[in-house]
């Protein structure tokens, strides 16, 4: 009897493993709704992962990237079959308190990361036109090649609900151009491979809510670039055309609070009977083509 009694006795955890315990109890029970249900509700919804999938976890440093790490770890604990899970770090160049920092964050969460590195942020340093865009193209030509390297067969990156509904409005407003973020796609120059994005439902503000309530501070932009605008990265920053589309829909939601879902919906409820023009698999279609066939 006094063994069963003992088995029974709660786990004493040192300091350490009760910060990450707490981190992962928040998740299931504080923020259950607000992330955990819509990271399992994306997962199943787009069919994210699969039996036997081996998928690499890809952080960067920031919150939303660790907060994927330990949505999977839970997922895996519960997995309903089987599939592998990674954690891949790429060191771009990062300085090293910003290095430092990711590796103490993986260690508090405990989060089994596999750190690389590369050369990228050197190599597009001095480029004027687009740096950003060319910077993440080549982080995700890295991450794909060092995850197939790791038997991994899908990458999962980060990106949330609002990323989703700043991308739709920035293509209309800068790009004239009507898409999306994509839940998950098919990865062009790695073949088998595949990009899933399991917070797609997951709003910022709970992300934010959540590195807050646990007290997790996390990189936020560790570019040399930021680095390199000193004091004048704030103005740096107000300047992106994220930021403004940002704030727009902010301001548009005061005084309608269906603003951000309506734009999130809009790319499920397009009607090519009113669409001037699209295109598909790269072929150019427009409304003229057929219309004098049409009885009217």
């Amino acid at each position: 009897m006094r063994e069963e009694s003992d088995s029974k006795k709660k786990k004493v955890l040192t300091p350490k493993q009760q910060v990450c315990e707490d981190i992962e109890i928040s998740i299931r029970k504080k923020f259950k709704k607000s992330i955990w249900c819509k990271f399992t509700k994306a997962i199943n919804q787009y069919e994210m992962v699969k039996e036997g999938d081996c998928i690499a976890v890809c952080i960067s440093g920031g919150k939303d990237s660790m907060l994927l790490a330990k949505c999977f770890q839970e997922l895996k604990r519960h997995n309903k079959f089987p599939f592998e899970v990674k954690f891949l770090v790429m060191d771009p160049g990062y300085n090293p308190e910003n290095r430092r920092r990711i590796e103490e964050n993986a260690e508090k969460m405990q989060v089994p990361v596999n750190i690389f590195e590369s050369d990228i942020f050197e190599s597009v340093f001095d480029v004027e036109k687009s740096p950003c865009y060319l910077c993440a193209r080549m982080r995700r030509g890295h991450l794909y090649s060092q995850a197939r390297k790791m038997g991994c067969n899908k990458i999962a990156l980060g990106h949330h609900y609002d990323d989703v509904i700043e991308t739709i409005l920035m293509g209309m407003l800068y790009g004239a151009q009507i898409q999306t973020m994509m839940p998950k796609l098919h990865s062009t120059n790695f073949k088998g491979m595949e990009l899933i994005r399991p917070l797609y439902l997951v709003r910022e503000a709970d992300i934010i809510a959540w590195r807050d309530y646990n007290n997790l501070e996390f990189l936020q932009c560790a570019c040399k670039f930021t680095e390199q605008c000193g004091a004048d990265a704030e103005n740096e920053e107000t300047a992106s055309k994220r930021l403004e589309v940002k704030r727009l829909i902010a301001e548009l939601s005061k005084n309608n609070p269906f603003v951000e879902g309506n734009i999130f919906k809009s790319v499920e409820n397009v009607n090519l009977s009113t669409v001037i023009a699209y295109k598909q698999d790269g072929v150019r279609h427009h409304f003229l083509d057929d219309y004098n066939d049409k009885d009217m």
